[in-house]
């Protein structure tokens, strides 16, 4: 659920953006609090895949 495509972000209307993004947003809050209580994470690349697609999607909030 974490990753989120330049396509897909294209034909996301500015409120779905907005909407996904506090989505994300709480999904890296999960991942810090599970990362920050000395577990393993149930995915590895789910850190870094859902910091890109917050970058991507605030990278196309800004520009339009």
């Amino acid at each position: 659920m974490s990753h989120v495509t330049n396509r897909e972000i294209v034909s996301m209307s500015k409120d779905a953006r907005e909407a996904r993004l506090l989505e994300l947003q709480e999904e890296l809050l999960q991942l810090r609090a599970e990362k920050a209580l000395g577990g393993t994470p149930s995915n590895i690349g789910a850190y870094k895949a859902t910091r890109r697609s917050i970058a991507r999607l605030k990278t196309h909030l800004n520009n339009n």
